[in-house]
């Protein structure tokens, strides 16, 4: 099959253009603009991973690979993938680590691919991060980017805050599952661990429980940062104030819709 040809098929299945020439562009390892002009180049296999992105699997999985912040990352069906919208969280973070003198302590919980906590190594080489994930599946992911981008990260097997025990930080950021388990959109997201993307309920619960948990470890004057959905942001808010966090702040996304909200602990 050649380039053209597989171009042909993926409209005959219904697949993005945009989303052809990547997996194209992945096999090839030639840009867009080389597409274009070699048409008649082979496209090795490229039949049978346009039939899977017809069947909605996602582009990540089929290619393995998603960029995020800079990076490029290796993501697996026991991991998340990285949404650009979670770089709000990470510019937020990056920002109020800018700030802090020395060797500023982060944690990201929840971590996945390592996304949000090797985003942040690669842009503050000299922030000390640690990652926690419960999935010794996913933390083998991470730690395997981590590996190939030379980011030296601590990664830790756990739920939330049970690895670090003892241990106090200078910012705690996450993106936790926060779908409602009722949600209509869930079943378009099967192709990715359903524990990563919702704690069933109203979705709250691990924010709750990292809302409630978070000040036996930060340091004083810490930071907790946290994604959620849209329609989140004001019960969030209202548990970080009720919690007794300052200076309670919400960011948004590119497209404007309320993505992450955060506190400092006084001290």
């Amino acid at each position: 099959m050649t380039i053209d040809e597989a171009l042909a098929l993926a409209r005959q299945l219904g697949v993005e253009r945009g989303d052809a020439q990547t997996l194209l562009g992945h096999l090839t390892g030639q840009s867009r603009t080389w597409l274009v002009t070699h048409g008649d180049a082979p496209a090795p296999g490229a039949e049978g991973l346009l039939r899977r992105l017809a069947a909605r699997e996602p582009l990540a999985h089929v290619t393995g690979w998603q960029p995020f912040h800079g990076l490029t990352l290796a993501v697996t069906p026991d991991t998340l993938i990285p949404r650009p919208d979670t770089e709000t969280l990470v510019d937020w973070a990056l920002e109020l680590l800018a700030d802090l003198p020395g060797q500023p302590s982060v944690a990201d919980l929840g971590t996945g691919s390592g996304a949000i906590a090797l985003a942040i190594k690669a842009a503050c080489p000299h922030a000390r991060v640690t990652a926690v994930d419960v999935s010794a599946q996913a933390l083998a992911v991470a730690s395997a980017n981590g590996e190939r981008l030379g980011l030296a990260v601590d990664w830790r097997l756990g739920n939330w805050f049970a690895p670090l025990t003892g241990q106090r930080f200078d910012l705690i950021v996450s993106n936790p599952p926060y779908i409602a388990g009722d949600d209509p959109h869930l079943p378009d997201l099967r192709h990715e661990p359903i524990t990563a993307l919702t704690p069933g309920g109203d979705g709250l619960d691990d924010l709750r429980t990292l809302v409630e948990a978070a000040p036996h470890h930060l340091t004083p004057g810490g930071w907790l940062l946290l994604e959620h959905g849209w329609d989140q942001a004001d019960a969030v808010a209202q548990q970080l104030t009720t919690r007794g966090f300052a200076e309670v702040t919400l960011r948004r996304d590119l497209a404007e819709r309320a993505r992450a909200s955060g506190g400092r602990w006084p001290g």
